[in-house]
């Protein structure tokens, strides 16, 4: 074979290859914002494959867009929030953690510099970011931590810290009496660790094997829950 035969073929691979990257990121591109797990060698349950927006948020601006928008808590009761009044965060009278799934209408976006004892799970930078929102069935104005600036450098949680649809559209094929049982952050037998997580909010510590074969503790709001789960179903309920 010829040299510029050779060459010929090298760069018709490379631009094969090349075509179904971006093809596939171009397909990818079409459906933004969107967390699936579509692996079709697992054995997928709707669960697996319910449709979880992200937004990527990298900069303040990018957090404007939540103006206007309800979220609902992914982290429950971890988020410290606090009175906002007179255009300010009102650090020393925190209204306590925001419980699982909750339902945040966010009115702005604002920055403030946190004081050096308040622990917020964020790290302080130059000033924090916070979401203002209000809850249902209140005009009461709270707020709470979504971010960090520190000099040119801007870090924010939002994917992490919110849905941005609300969890019974996302998880539509839960039963009713199972989101009743969540609505009033309990649980019961047959609940799964996702179902479990959405009503009691994050774990605190586990033991044993991996996710569904395991004991999980949830801390609410300084009560504690231990679950035990065996094939992804609720076995045993503690509380202390």
């Amino acid at each position: 074979m010829k040299i510029w035969q050779k060459i010929l073929l090298v760069t018709a691979i490379t631009l094969a290859i090349g075509g179904t990257y971006l093809f596939s990121v171009w397909h990818h591109r079409r459906q933004p914002g969107v967390v699936q797990n579509t692996n079709p060698e697992q054995n997928l349950t709707p669960d697996d494959v319910a449709i979880v927006r992200v937004k990527w948020m990298t900069t303040f601006d990018d957090t404007l867009a939540l103006v206007g928008t309800s979220v609902w808590m992914k982290k429950g009761y971890v988020m410290p929030y606090y009175p906002f009044a007179g255009g300010r965060v009102e650090f020393l009278k925190s209204a306590g953690l925001i419980p699982a799934a909750e339902q945040l209408e966010v009115k702005k976006i604002v920055k403030a510099a946190a004081p050096a004892p308040v622990d917020d799970g964020i790290t302080h930078g130059d000033r924090q970011v916070f979401a203002v929102f209000t809850l249902p069935g209140g005009p009461a104005l709270y707020a709470t931590a979504i971010g960090a600036i520190e000099g040119s450098q801007e870090a924010y949680f939002c994917d992490n810290l919110f849905y941005y649809d609300d969890p019974h559209t996302i998880y539509d094929n839960w039963p009713r009496s199972v989101w009743a049982v969540i609505d009033a952050h309990q649980v019961q037998p047959g609940m799964s660790e996702l179902e479990t997580q959405m009503s009691l909010g994050q774990m605190t510590e586990s033991e044993g094997g991996e996710k569904g074969n395991r004991d999980v503790t949830y801390d609410v709001n300084g009560k504690k829950w231990t679950v035990t789960f065996v094939n992804n179903h609720a076995t045993a309920i503690r509380t202390q």
